[in-house]
């Protein structure tokens, strides 16, 4: 069997083919078919980089692959497996170009990123409720968090990666809150400097060292942590959760926003990892759970993942509109063709619903007469 004919019959699983549907694939290097077959999802994204295979659709050709759960379907078929391993152990194969590691992630100039993200500069999942546009789900997150938290006028909050300073504006400028941020992220805790002036009080700094974002014998009211839970790792989850109850009033609420992964998963896509966020683990629910059983109360599970599917295409065509007035003088093809298939890669997976995006309200110790869940 040939290793064209095996990505075939591995296509039928999920109704993809070489053909003219969008979510078909268009091959131009026959190189393509035993570089995805040794290297797996690794190899299909560095062919994609290469501009070995096109799809019109890339979100919707890996949400058909995802949907059809096509990985088990494999572990079925006794034959196909043993096709898989013999290419594995015979990949003679390179990838003789230079590459593109993690840091890349952030080598887009800071222009192509306020176009990108949009006004609101926010690099985590929009709120499409009721929203339209990109930068209404922004602003509809921004408020469901300060809802949830039930933000009053001077209360102390801890911004607890902060990123581009834009929901710690939203805090300080719509809530009245006194707002802490903390990042490790030199450019953006400086962008987040200018953006808020001293509106907020920025520390750039680890999440370990709260003695260097909180004075002595202080505690905040209110605790929120948005897209950063997903760097962190699970070997220090019970840290970083003791230090949030730690720092946090016997009052006060703390609300965590991250990706979250099915029981199931493997720990995250091999691509991923080596081109886009290293290091990176998307927790799942039982070891959330776990690791903050005996330090909070559970006052509330939010799940709205399709949301993020809504936002990465509106990142997307805002990144693919904007690309064209730069590419003259960035003419790194290789670098929007990983961006690209970053971007519509997850979209896709959060299309078929296997990844989710959760918003979890803890309180240090209950609420009296309950939580109010808000949506």
């Amino acid at each position: 069997m040939s290793y064209k004919s095996l990505v075939l019959d591995l296509g039928k699983l999920a109704e993809v083919t070489i053909g003219d549907n969008p979510w078909d694939i268009k091959v131009h290097n026959e190189k393509f078919y035993k570089k995805f077959l040794s290297k797996g999802s690794l190899g299909l994204g560095e062919a994609y980089m290469e501009g070995w295979w096109d799809c019109q659709q890339l979100d919707e050709f890996f949400y058909r692959v995802i949907k059809a759960k096509v990985r088990n379907k494999i572990q079925r078929n006794i034959k196909l497996i043993a096709s898989l391993l013999i290419a594995k152990i015979f990949n003679q194969q390179t990838f003789k170009k230079s590459k593109r590691v993690a840091k890349q992630h952030y080598d887009l100039d800071l222009e192509l990123f306020k176009k990108m993200l949009g006004s609101t500069m926010s690099y985590t999942c929009g709120y499409w409720n009721k929203a339209k546009t990109l930068e209404e789900a922004q602003i509809a997150k921004f408020d469901l968090i300060c809802k949830k938290l039930d933000l009053k006028e001077n209360e102390k909050v801890l911004d607890m990666g902060s990123g581009f300073g834009g929901l710690s504006k939203y805090m300080a400028e719509k809530y009245k809150c006194r707002v802490t941020g903390v990042n490790i992220s030199e450019s953006h805790h400086n962008y987040a400097k200018n953006l808020c002036g001293n509106k907020v009080n920025f520390c750039l700094c680890d999440y370990r060292y709260p003695e260097k974002y909180l004075q002595p014998g202080e505690k905040f009211d209110k605790i929120v942590s948005v897209g950063m839970f997903e760097a962190i790792g699970p070997k220090n989850f019970k840290i970083f959760f003791k230090i949030m109850q730690t720092i946090l009033k016997d009052e006060g609420l703390f609300l965590l926003h991250t990706i979250g992964a099915p029981k199931d998963q493997r720990r995250g896509d091999p691509w991923i990892l080596k081109y886009i966020f290293p290091g990176g683990v998307i927790p799942k629910a039982g070891e959330i759970t776990k690791n903050t059983d005996e330090l909070f109360v559970l006052e509330d599970w939010h799940n709205f993942g399709f949301d993020y599917y809504k936002t990465l295409k509106a990142w997307f065509n805002n990144f693919d509109k904007y690309w064209t007035e730069v590419k003259q003088k960035n003419k790194d093809n290789e670098l929007y063709r990983m961006w690209k298939y970053y971007l519509l890669m997850c979209a896709g997976i959060f299309k078929a619903r296997k990844t989710s995006l959760w918003q979890i309200v803890f309180s240090k110790g209950g609420i009296p007469g309950g939580y109010a869940s808000i949506r």
